[in-house]
């Protein structure tokens, strides 16, 4: 994965906690969606609900309260972030400003796609965070917060990806976390969570749908990632290679229920605690999304066949 030269890069789509750190423990405003899959491993919830109550999935009321707030002793500074992530060519070098740069790619495809979007910041932390949706650890994995709309990650999360889960990573793996994120953000716009039973897991499950079709919405934007213009009318990702998609097919193995169970958990197989889907699953519905580049292709919700 190559980012473009002589383009600009944005940082007002992140909030860098990494040196305010933040209070764990207090209540939530409802439930975070889990990330890549670390949830059988420590993620703090792995299903989305209706966060505030009442239909349309999305819910804006009482939002005020919790939209973008900082827990007691958070702050957030892009002073630093600002200062080594100014250009394009810095993503090359650098992992905190590539995800910088996947961002705004991610977020200018939806922005496109999908009318009204919403944009998302992600929020930068390390070791712990609060959130609109109650205290989490690094060991959470990345994950999205319904009650706040922000996409939370420790960057080191990269780190164990290779280190404790055995994956081959690189630039193009990470942005394919980063989408995936957004993909709930997505969902929730929609209230697509509207469909899910709370707690519900196993093969079939809503739960399971929801990461499925998030996974076929990063694959949706990865499609266009190289042609997608940012503000200047240039996209800021200029390649994407044939081995950049297979690190991402293999992150999304690592990352399956079954292998996580098998792997890192007690060694057994049991798809009635499914909550993200097996490795080949995940696999399949990023194809999915990427050979089409179409998020309507990503209906994980009408199929009795999900791979």
């Amino acid at each position: 994965m190559r980012y473009r030269e002589g383009g600009s890069l944005d940082t007002s789509g992140v909030q860098d906690r990494r040196g305010g750190g933040g209070r764990i423990g207090g209540g939530g405003r409802g439930l975070a969606v889990g990330g890549g899959g670390l949830g059988l491993v420590g993620l703090i919830v792995v299903v989305l609900v209706q966060v505030l109550g009442g239909g349309g999935g999305g819910g804006t009321a009482d939002l005020a309260g919790v939209l973008g707030g900082l827990g007691s002793g958070q702050t957030a500074d892009n002073a630093a972030l600002e200062q080594s992530c100014r250009s394009s060519e810095d993503a090359n070098e650098s992992v905190e400003c590539a995800v910088v740069a996947d961002i705004e790619s991610i977020q200018d495809f939806w922005t496109r796609s999908l009318p009204d979007y919403q944009p998302a910041d992600t929020v930068f932390f390390s070791g712990q965070v609060q959130t609109g949706c109650g205290g989490a650890t690094s060991g959470s994995g990345p994950f999205y917060c319904p009650a706040d709309r922000l996409v939370y990650i420790d960057l080191t999360f990269f780190d164990d990806l290779r280190t404790q889960f055995g994956a081959e990573g690189g630039l193009f793996a990470n942005a394919y976390v980063l989408a995936h994120e957004y993909g709930h953000h997505v969902q929730n716009l929609l209230g697509t969570n509207a469909q899910v039973t709370p707690g519900e897991t196993g093969p079939a499950s809503g739960t399971v749908r929801l990461e499925l079709q998030a996974d076929c919405y990063a694959g949706a934007w990865a499609n266009h990632a190289t042609t997608v213009p940012d503000d200047s009318g240039a996209p800021l990702i200029a390649e994407i290679t044939q081995d950049d998609v297979d690190r991402a097919l293999d992150t999304a193995g690592r990352i399956g229920d079954d292998f996580i169970q098998q792997n890192l958990g007690g060694g057994t197989i049991d798809q009635d605690a499914f909550t993200h889907g097996s490795s080949e699953q995940r696999r399949l519905w990023f194809t999915t999304g990427y050979e089409s580049g179409d998020p309507a292709v990503c209906d994980t919700f009408s199929t009795d066949d999900l791979g």
